[in-house]
């Protein structure tokens, strides 16, 4: 059944949008991740404007987020004060990320920046997660010991100006890092189409020492916020937001995550940890491919999309 996205300006097959949606939202539920990362390159594969596939699914993951926040909400595991310093500075990031996304739309090199930047983005971070997965999985089979865990970067940001006590995460620091943090998500989340829950947590809980119960929650509502403000910045600057796509996309989405969560509670952590890094790390080889290989049509008299 073929459906025309209007944004996109193109006809697609209203079945196939909905698997993907459904698959994403699949490993959305197993690994604990909003899938932007892996929804966005699907899109892009399946020949829709890059543009358009970013701004979209960032629509997307306001829908995904909002759910799973409302459930941390109600069980109050949530730090707010520690959510909206990192929410301010997240929509800071997202206006200057729409800001640069427009910039590289104009001078006609935002595809070759999404590709590099998933490549490498999605290369180290692939990289890094399959060679931890995997010390896991050996260390247990063969008894060996892990080194001892470094001090996080809380101990180190202890005299740095501006502190702040969040008192829900026990935590007395700098609010510097906090907001830098905010605004790289915010301004690669606009960039790339991604919510950034999969680098926020890690970074709360090995950077800052934040309780692992109090996370997941607050990453949450800080993408909540920022992907809100990127969906705006990305409607209202670029006209990439396409919402015949975006509704099929999240349909497809909730399906599939009811199946994903029950699929990952029969699997131990460094197996989804590194079943996650090996899918991270094909999207990233395909991106590298797609860069790679010399291209059918040297050149195209179509107008660039939402040019005048």
């Amino acid at each position: 059944m073929q459906i025309y996205l209007p944004i996109a300006e193109l006809s697609v097959n209203m079945f196939t949008i909905f698997g993907m949606g459904a698959a994403v939202g699949l490993v959305s539920g197993l690994f604990g991740v909003g899938g932007g990362f892996l929804l966005t390159p699907l899109l892009i594969f399946t020949g829709i404007p890059p543009a358009v596939a970013v701004g979209t699914v960032t629509s997307q993951i306001v829908a995904s987020s909002a759910s799973g926040a409302l459930s941390y909400w109600r069980r109050q595991l949530i730090d707010w004060k520690l959510a909206g310093y990192l929410c301010v500075s997240g929509i800071l990031g997202a206006a200057i990320g729409a800001v640069a996304f427009q910039w590289l739309r104009r001078v006609g090199q935002l595809d070759l920046f999404i590709g590099i930047s998933y490549v490498l983005f999605l290369g180290f971070i692939g990289a890094l997660m399959v060679w931890e997965s995997m010390r896991a999985i050996l260390g247990d089979k063969f008894g060996w010991q892990p080194p001892p865990v470094k001090p996080p970067m809380s101990h180190k940001l202890a005299n740095w100006p501006l502190k702040v006590r969040f008192h829900r995460s026990r935590l007395y620091i700098s609010a510097l890092p906090i907001a830098a943090l905010g605004v790289f998500i915010g301004f690669m989340g606009t960039l790339l189409g991604i919510g950034g829950g999969f680098i926020m947590v890690p970074a709360l809980i090995y950077l800052f020492n934040v309780p692992t119960n109090v996370v997941i929650g607050t990453s949450l509502v800080q993408i909540l916020f920022t992907m809100s403000a990127a969906t705006i910045f990305q409607s209202g600057l670029n006209s990439t937001v396409d919402i015949v796509l975006a509704l099929i996309l999240m349909i497809g989405g909730v399906i599939g995550a009811q199946f994903g969560a029950r699929i990952g509670q029969k699997l131990k952590g460094e197996q989804l940890r590194a079943l996650l890094g090996f899918l991270i790390l094909a999207v990233g080889i395909r991106f590298l491919y797609d860069l790679a290989v010399y291209p059918t049509d040297l050149f195209s008299l179509a107008p660039a999309l939402g040019s005048k």
